[in-house]
């Protein structure tokens, strides 16, 4: 009977990581091959061995970075199962000396990948929405107008919608996603047979021919193949939601054929008609079709862009768990899914980037200049990271891992250099958003870690201090009060502010530190650690992983099975509110200093971060000069 279970089981998450993971590599077929033939950078001429070498460039693309790389190689490289740019960092920093310049190289490397993925959150939804819309303007001219406030009108429905979660429509993700693949690999096939010529690009002497024959368009070409492998680390960053199998099986059994049948069927369509390349994904159906055909690519490329902006709640709740960005709020959507989470700042920030990005460029084939640069800027990156991996954790000989990626490397090197020269025509956008998302993250670890110096120079150890306390002199009154604290064998500021006013203390004093671990999960076996102290103090340290959500009276309640028994309408927690007043010459640059404590003052409640009831909660401030 387990047999059937598996299986069904299988079936099940194979299908939603096709609504899920796919989203985003299989809406490329809406603008890649239009881009390289009829784009504004360096349009490819279409001629027979032109056609063969750009398709054999898309398979071989496919093949050699998605499946063998990516699908093969690179998800081996998981965080206890959870993949992505985040975690792949937290592994390849496993065995490392802290502080060395090969572990600030390596934190370096994936906060600004982490950061590019947010231009890439920005550009997705925007080039896909608009060249599913742009269909309209193929059935009659008459809709161009229309387009972007078409465009923009989705987006802003799609993001308005954020904050009701996910759940509801999700179902609809995985059916959705079959039908469009299947609708591929349809009209591919349709103009395949027309035209089986151009299976012969299977061969990947044609591509070696056209890069050969055409060295300067080629390399040029390149910036625009690259969009074909488009979303490839989404396989990646989602593995921790369906697992490696469904994942791999998803790809390898429908999403691969169906995309390569397109590809082709799109090039067999050049071949017999060249003025198709106006809109060739389009043009591959009966004008009885396009109506349809138009509905369903922009559902489609809704469930794109929803994939890459829960992606980007997702790595915002890591981030924020690893001390890389201040406390933002975030809204639970889905009481069964862990998950399913909004957070609305990142939500706003996101949709007014796009509407600008939308507006700015004005059509797909512009956009696609952009593109390119951030998805193969994350790639070389994750590159680099898993030798790191294969080094510290797999035992591989540094020659081994290096010779193991550089097949990889050369390959994403040559897309990132093609992409590059179009850094002018848009390329630009994803590196400066990148470029100041990586400065927000590293400004908030290092203002952070200033922080926690000026205050630990002033702290007092948790011990003597109980001594002193039992000593006599402090009245105790009745109730538990918890004061959370960085180092659970200092003093919080809150208490010493605390006795400084009131003159006393409660009868049970709980001191808690929250730990992030760099795994995505503790169990909740290990969720708490407690440590009985004198005269009724006691330190208790809760653990969380970088995907867990934290929720303090629910790791206070297992404290009872170590004999710390908490009655929350009876306990009092008290926090800290730093003031942080920035300084000249001091260990942060001062305009860095200035971003930090604008940062820091617009942070969210610790007390809504942490799930703790506000009314139990008082709060007592201090300066700290930074």
């Amino acid at each position: 009977m387990q047999q059937p279970q598996d299986n069904k089981r299988l079936a099940t998450l194979t299908l939603a990581a096709l609504g899920i993971v796919y989203g985003d590599i299989g809406t490329s077929p809406l603008y890649a091959i239009k881009e390289v033939f009829g784009g504004a950078h360096h349009p490819v001429p279409i001629t027979p061995e032109n056609v063969l070498g750009i398709l054999s460039l898309f398979f071989w693309s496919l093949i050699i970075v998605v499946t063998l790389k990516y699908v093969s190689f690179i998800m081996r490289a998981n965080n206890k199962g959870e993949g992505g740019i985040i975690a792949l960092m937290t592994l390849a920093l496993h065995n490392g000396k802290a502080g060395t310049w090969q572990q600030k190289l390596l934190i370096t490397l994936g906060l600004f990948g982490a950061a590019l993925f947010y231009g890439d959150g920005v550009i997705t939804p925007a080039i896909s929405v608009l060249s599913a819309v742009e269909g309209l303007e193929i059935i009659t001219p008459a809709f161009k107008p229309f387009i972007l406030p078409i465009t923009l009108a989705i987006l802003i429905g799609l993001f308005a919608f954020q904050r009701r979660g996910t759940a509801s429509v999700g179902a609809l993700f995985g059916p959705v996603m079959v039908l469009w693949f299947a609708v591929l690999a349809a009209l591919g096939a349709a103009a395949i047979i027309e035209h089986p010529a151009v299976l012969m690009a299977i061969d990947p002497r044609h591509a070696v021919a056209f890069l050969l024959g055409n060295s300067v368009l080629g390399f040029f070409a390149l910036g625009a193949v690259v969009l074909c492998i488009t979303g490839a680390e989404a396989l990646y960053a989602d593995m921790g939601h369906f697992g490696a199998r469904p994942i791999q099986y998803a790809w390898l059994g429908y999403v691969l054929p169906a995309l390569l049948i397109n590809y082709f069927g799109q090039g067999a369509l050049l071949l017999s008609d060249p003025s198709a390349v106006e809109n060739p994904f389009y043009l591959l159906a009966p004008e009885w079709g396009r109506y349809p055909l138009v509905i369903l690519a922009t559902v489609a490329t809704i469930i794109a862009s929803q994939a890459v902006i829960s992606g980007a709640f997702s790595i915002t709740q890591q981030a924020m768990q690893l001390g890389y960005t201040p406390r933002l709020a975030i809204q639970h959507t889905s009481d069964r899914e862990m998950g399913q989470i909004y957070l609305p700042a990142i939500n706003w920030l996101l949709l007014v980037s796009i509407i600008l990005l939308v507006v700015e460029f004005g059509s797909s084939s512009k956009l696609a200049a952009a593109y390119g640069i951030a998805v193969t800027g994350t790639m070389l990156i994750t590159n680099i990271l898993a030798i790191a991996v294969a080094t510290r954790l797999w035992g591989w000989s540094p020659l081994r891992a290096v010779l193991g990626a550089l097949p990889f490397i050369v390959i994403d090197l040559g897309f990132f250099l093609a992409n590059s020269v179009k850094i002018p025509d848009g390329g630009w956008f994803p590196l400066v958003f990148g470029l100041l998302i990586f400065i927000l993250l590293t400004t908030w670890k290092r203002g952070r870690e200033l922080l926690s110096q000026r205050l630990a120079a002033d702290a007092m150890q948790l011990r003597p201090f109980i001594a002193s306390i039992a000593e006599g002199g402090v009245g105790r009154v009745p109730g538990t009060a918890v004061f959370m604290a960085q180092d659970p064998e200092s003093v919080p500021h809150a208490l010493l502010h605390s006795l400084k006013h009131y003159k006393a203390l409660h009868e049970q004093v709980i001191i808690l530190c929250v730990k992030v671990f760099d795994v995505p999960y503790v169990p909740a076996v290990d969720r708490v650690e407690v440590h009985r102290l004198a005269d009724n103090f006691a330190q208790v340290v809760v653990q969380y992983g970088f995907k867990d959500e934290p929720d303090i009276p629910a790791a206070l309640a297992l404290c009872a099975e170590a004999g710390l028994d908490l009655e929350m309408m009876d306990t009092s927690f008290f926090l800290g509110r730093e003031t942080v007043i920035p300084k000249l010459g001091s260990s942060m640059a001062y305009w860095r200093a200035l971003i930090f404590v604008a940062m820091f003052r617009n942070a969210g409640s610790a007390t809504a971060f942490f799930r703790i009831p506000s009314n139990r909660v008082v709060e007592l401030g201090s300066q700290v000069v930074l």
